[in-house]
């Protein structure tokens, strides 16, 4: 019987939150056609992971803890992943569309002879057993329907648009995936790994973000952002705008292009509400938008709307804050 693969980094023994997303979009699909969910967690030291996996309900898990597969490592990654599809033997191969999964999607629907879907943002299944993916196209503006029908199919996930599923312990077993690599061999090798330097929550994991757009006027306004985000537990990010004018760094661009969040809270300060930015905060619970232009397009889809100047209401919420917080 074929089975849904769910392939995840664990580099250093962890698999992250995005990796555990896919789980829910396989759970869906299995679910619907009575396929089994496997999982492959390649990198160094990736056994240790396998627990996790077995907490959410996966009870084969493949292991490929190799000294090659490092971050960054892709063409390591791709064999690795490779090996893990024949082992499988999956009619359905579910990755992040990372820069990892970006690279390594493609050329694994190509190795295996099969469809891919890539950038999904959902995954639909019916009673009938009908299974959909669902993509955004034309920059944001659709939302494109890929129905399942032939076997094998790739589907590389967008990072946070997809709830962790609920834990559901099982007795799992690890199956060590035996790879003939040689480093000297692969085509590509990391020389080194620079890390963003983030100073509190990462904007993909805040609670909290505020978020600044072109209304905003000048990287000065930004730290208004700042103070409001500090005092809320939260990060900052921007449209793209901002991030093409050089007010904040690039890695804060929420979007289409940029960056996909699910907080519980987005403040959208200043931000017009272009479809390519509403595709990055899809997934808030809930948002609240400040704009001084009562026509502004993020009106549409904000739970709460406040048109105003954003220097008469950022700072007096601020105080507020602190007021109940007593800072």
């Amino acid at each position: 019987m074929a089975t849904i693969l769910v392939i995840a980094p664990a580099y250093e023994g962890h698999v992250g939150r995005t990796s555990l997303e896919l789980l829910g979009g396989a759970r869906r699909i299995g679910e619907a056609r009575g396929m089994e969910v496997v999982a492959a967690l390649l990198g160094k030291g990736a056994g240790a992971a396998a627990s996790q996996m077995w907490q959410y309900g996966v009870k084969r898990v493949y292991v490929a803890d190799h000294p090659s597969i490092l971050l960054g490592e892709l063409e390591a990654f791709y064999l690795a992943s490779l090996e893990a599809c024949r082992a499988a033997n999956p009619g359905v191969v579910l990755l992040l569309a990372d820069s990892v999964g970006r690279e390594v999607g493609p050329r694994l629907a190509h190795r295996l002879g099969g469809g891919i879907v890539t950038e999904c943002i959902d995954v639909q299944a019916g009673q009938d057993g009908e299974v959909t993916f669902l993509r955004p196209v034309y920059g944001g503006k659709a939302i494109a329907t890929y129905r399942l029908v032939n076997f094998p199919v790739v589907v590389t996930v967008k990072p946070h648009t997809m709830e962790v599923p609920a834990e559901m312990p099982v007795s799992g077993e690890t199956i060590p995936l035996e790879l003939s690599m040689d480093p000297e061999g692969l085509k590509t090798r990391v020389l080194e790994v620079v890390s963003e330097e983030v100073t509190g929550v990462k904007l993909e994991d805040a609670p909290v973000v505020v978020g600044g757009g072109r209304g905003i006027g000048g990287p000065e306004g930004f730290q208004l952002l700042g103070e409001l985000a500090r005092l809320l537990k939260g990060a900052v990010g921007a449209s793209r705008p901002p991030a093409d004018a050089g007010w904040v760094p690039p890695t804060w661009q929420i979007g289409q292009t940029g960056k996909t969040i699910r907080p519980d809270l987005y403040i959208a300060v200043g931000i017009s509400g272009a479809t390519q930015h509403i595709a990055g905060v899809s997934g808030a619970k809930v948002v609240v938008a400040i704009n001084k232009d009562p026509e502004a397009p993020i009106f549409k889809v904000a739970h709460l709307g406040v048109v105003a100047d954003y220097r008469k209401v950022i700072p007096p919420l601020i105080q507020k804050i602190k007021e109940i917080v007593g800072t």
